[in-house]
């Protein structure tokens, strides 16, 4: 595509489509080389358009990240939703409880790691993605944001032990733990594989999924072990 076919949408409709192109690039280019490498004048000449005549779709890059972010957490919230649905309720003196507290756990956990961009968006956005934008853009994201660890958290409270507050805390555990992990991780980078390779070293390989499972059938079987509902 090239810059001649970018003039200045007119219509709602024109509009939208710039900036779902827009979008679609970052998001690209973020999966390929990761969000912090990602600039704003890369994504402008992924769709052909100058700097300049971008920014009047998005205030900044860190806006184009955190619309990419809201979005991402609605994706992810519907397939988690859609998991928890098929998992049988369960008590905490269910002789199963703490098979099937694991069983959801890694289902929380899986869902994440397979969204390695959502990943790497939960780490950046209360580090910088929030920070560069209007309020009205940080009230927007933390509105959608908020509304999916609600959606989540209640899907899961009816088929655990845990009151609302406590299910809500397993979800916003499950994302900030994944956002640092997949930092730590570093998965498919020279560092990661500087870790791989260098024996004195090789303590600092983060496998994500694991250890996020861990963490969160830790977390759902303390929630359990004090009474739940």
């Amino acid at each position: 595509m090239t810059g001649t076919e970018f003039v200045r949408a007119r219509s709602p409709e024109a509009k939208r489509a710039r900036e779902d192109a827009i979008l679609a690039a970052a998001a690209r280019l973020a999966t390929a080389h990761g969000v912090r490498e990602v600039t704003v004048t890369a994504i402008a000449e992924a769709v052909g358009m100058h700097k300049s005549a971008m920014l009047r779709y998005f205030e900044t890059r860190e806006q184009i990240f955190l619309r990419l972010a809201a979005d991402a957490w609605h994706a992810w919230s519907q397939d988690v939703r859609a998991g928890l649905a098929d998992v049988p309720a369960a008590a905490a003196d269910d002789p199963e409880w703490d098979e099937k507290a694991r069983t959801i756990a890694d289902l929380m956990a899986r869902s994440l790691v397979d969204r390695p961009l959502f990943c790497d968006l939960l780490a950046h956005t209360a580090l910088n993605l929030e920070r560069n934008v209007s309020h009205d853009s940080v009230r927007s994201f933390k509105r959608r944001a908020i509304a999916e660890v609600d959606s989540i958290g209640t899907a899961l409270s009816a088929v655990t032990p845990l009151d609302a507050d406590q299910a809500r805390s397993v979800v916003t555990t499950a994302t900030s733990m994944a956002g640092a992990l997949w930092q730590m991780a570093a998965p498919g980078t020279q560092l990661r594989v500087f870790y791989q390779t260098d024996p004195e070293l090789s303590h600092s390989v983060v496998e994500v999924q694991p250890r996020l499972t861990d963490i969160l059938s830790a977390l759902l079987a303390g929630y359990a072990d004090r009474g739940g509902r």
